[in-house]
């Protein structure tokens, strides 16, 4: 492998428009200052000028829609050191013949985590305050009413939380819940009891878990094994009145059985993801009163992107002054994340 330069050559991969809304302008001089960055943003790695881009390059920074690195856009590429990826899974664009190339690389996903955690908790911690209910309430009726008497169970003190995954966004989930007097269930095949313990958790299978939480929040990779992880068997053990919010992935939910235990009354749902992405026109998800509909939006969106952004930067700065990645992907892992 070529040795790296004191200045590494950096070019951008990644949908188009994008790089402006990741990068501040300050971490773009910054980058400026760290390396040779080449000129535009490849969007496709086929052309000729692409692949001139492409066999300079020594760090190739991608985000969303990023052409998919081949072992032929490998071979096209010989300098080719490190992917830093400002954004969080890198399944989309890293296939299975990528990782036998030898070339490192780093994620966002821990950045990216921060927002959809932050966008959790408050979603949890309303739905137990029962904060939609109550201002639909006071919306129809205006006037003051017995709200205690009308909402008994409302409030967060001693609620059950149950959080499905401990991923990087539930363990960062798991971190801020603490501040709050919850009782928190764990439940993940990868984790023991001690570990839960650590994340202020106690470890429990997922059926005792959905039995047991106010508030389920879902966390885990959508993969085979896990679709439909919330079916029509488990919603049924859910508490009346519980709530179900996933930011995870729409396949983990069984969106027709939700979607019957919503319109009967039975639970309420926060829904970032759904399966399809976008549920078509006439589903009763959008309008019933009981659930929280938002367009995939938990993650980094507007001002937060720049997070992203200034850890790209900052990766290309280690590998600049030859430092270890703060954020590596371990390839043997990738079966068991998003």
């Amino acid at each position: 492998m070529p040795r790296p330069s004191t200045r590494p050559t950096v070019a951008f991969a990644m949908a188009p428009g994008l790089r402006g809304r990741l990068f501040a302008p300050a971490d773009l001089a910054r980058l400026a200052e760290l390396a040779e960055v080449e000129d535009g943003v490849l969007d496709e790695f086929g052309s000729a000028a692409a692949r001139a881009v492409l066999a300079r390059t020594e760090v190739l920074v991608t985000g969303w829609g990023s052409p998919s690195v081949t072992r032929a856009v490998l071979d096209g590429a010989p300098r080719l050191r490190a992917v830093v990826h400002a954004a969080g899974s890198v399944k989309h664009h890293l296939p299975d013949e990528f990782w036998d190339a030898g070339v490192a690389v780093s994620t966002a996903a821990d950045v990216n985590a921060v927002p959809v955690a932050e966008y959790t908790v408050a979603m949890i911690v309303l739905a137990n305050k029962r904060v939609g209910d109550m201002a639909r309430r006071y919306r129809e009726h205006r006037r003051d009413e017995d709200w205690n008497g009308l909402f008994p169970d409302a409030g967060n003190y001693r609620r059950t939380v149950g959080v499905v995954g401990a991923s990087k966004i539930g363990r960062r989930v798991l971190r801020l819940l603490a501040a709050y007097d919850l009782d928190v269930l764990l439940a993940d095949p990868y984790v023991d009891e001690t570990e839960a313990a650590s994340l202020g958790a106690r470890l429990v299978d997922l059926d005792t878990l959905a039995a047991a939480s106010d508030v389920v929040s879902l966390h885990a990779p959508a993969l085979p094994e896990t679709e439909h992880l919330v079916d029509a068997r488990r919603l049924a053990l859910m508490r009346d009145g519980a709530t179900l919010v996933n930011t995870a992935r729409g396949s983990l939910v069984d969106t027709a059985a939700l979607t019957d235990a919503v319109v009967a009354g039975r639970l309420h749902a926060v829904l970032d993801v759904t399966t399809p992405e976008v549920l078509p026109p006439d589903s009763p998800l959008y309008d019933h009163p009981h659930v929280v509909l938002t367009p995939h939006v938990a993650g980094s969106v507007g001002a937060e992107l720049h997070r992203m952004g200034a850890f790209a930067v900052d990766e290309v700065g280690r590998l600049a002054r030859g430092e270890a990645l703060a954020a590596p992907v371990d390839a043997a892992s990738l079966h068991r994340t998003a």
